[in-house]
């Protein structure tokens, strides 16, 4: 199940499950869209989409609380419904539709959990500054740093999951509601003993919509890192 949290992607919502739609097997899987009621009415698109496409599948929660709180309604809607492999993505186009397929056909080889990475060999972005480079660069380079893993891009938020990791992870205990979340979700799966491999992705730049990427949700996630290694060491991960 591909899991897609939404607020306000009315323009970007519908062009993607489309895209979806072309690449999946709409047979076996499915889309969840994970809207927290978006006031430009992405939630009634979502529904209507539904009667036409019935993968898509989707989940109201009553107000913007974060992505880490989204991402993880929708990995307890898609263990509940089954699913041996959960992905997560973004919906403004930023993550390549095409590229869902490299990612599942990892986890399908064996690897516990496949994140595309911007930084590794063959990854990249566009559309970004220097600023915005190396605020992600510096933010990756930190926190694997601190937390003393090799994973070169913990900031992504691109990812499989085979079912069996999200199972053992504590989904109750991620504190994380911001970008923060990607770090923190990685890293318990880590401590957990799970296997994570990087594959090249081009993030590329939203064309439509706003970022929701603020000042807050940098912060969080600076100082959620040195709290989740003080966490680990105290055996509390």
């Amino acid at each position: 199940m591909i899991c897609i949290p939404t607020y306000n992607e009315r323009d970007n919502l519908e062009p993607m499950m489309r895209a979806l739609g072309d690449r999946l097997d709409i047979d076996r899987d499915r889309v969840l869209v994970i809207d927290d009621n978006s006031p430009d009415g992405t939630g009634a698109l979502a529904d209507a989409l539904t009667a036409e496409l019935p993968w898509v599948d989707v989940l109201h929660r009553p107000k913007k609380q974060g992505i880490g709180p989204a991402y993880i309604a929708g990995f307890r809607r898609a263990l509940a419904a089954g699913a041996e492999l959960v992905v997560e993505m973004d919906c403004d186009f930023s993550h390549d539709p095409a590229d869902v397929l490299r990612l599942i056909a990892s986890c399908e080889a064996g690897t516990d959990v496949t994140l595309g990475s911007r930084w590794v060999a063959g990854g990249g972005t566009v559309n970004w500054g220097s600023g915005r480079k190396l605020i992600s660069r510096g933010g990756s380079l930190y926190a694997r740093t601190l937390l003393g893993v090799g994973i070169r891009d913990l900031t992504g938020g691109f990812k499989c999951f085979r079912r069996e990791v999200l199972e053992a992870v504590d989904l109750d205990a991620i504190a994380a509601k911001g970008y923060g979340f990607q770090i923190e979700a990685t890293y318990r799966v880590l401590r957990k003993g799970f296997s994570v491999a990087e594959i090249p992705i081009t993030f590329v730049d939203r064309r439509v919509g706003e970022s929701k990427m603020g000042g807050s949700i940098v912060v969080e996630a600076m100082l959620q890192v040195p709290l989740l290694r003080y966490r680990a060491l105290r055996g509390q991960l």
